[in-house]
């Protein structure tokens, strides 16, 4: 008689990686946007390589560069939700 075959353990599932390159808000250029995290210093930076548009923000030991580039859209939204406030009470005036 012979020996059972053992079975295999399954494969290694491989993380998706988190992209670094994203699309500037200011000029619509695709993969233009580069994120950088510096963990010593805490800070995220994203630039566009293209028209030189910058944003810092502060980040944790859990931060990706996604999480930068959303702060820096809700940032760039934020400021257009307020400069439309403005311009409708110049208006009202």
């Amino acid at each position: 008689m012979g020996k059972r075959k053992s079975s295999k353990p399954p494969p290694k599932k491989v993380a998706p990686k988190v992209d670094t390159m994203f699309t500037c808000p200011f000029c619509n250029h695709d993969k233009a946007v580069t994120a950088k995290m510096d963990h010593l210093t805490e800070k995220g930076l994203v630039e566009c390589t293209v028209c030189g548009q910058k944003y810092t923000c502060n980040i944790t030991h859990l931060s990706e560069p996604i999480d930068v580039y959303s702060d820096w859209i809700d940032a760039c939204d934020k400021a257009n939700k307020e400069d439309a406030e403005e311009a409708k009470e110049e208006d009202d005036l």
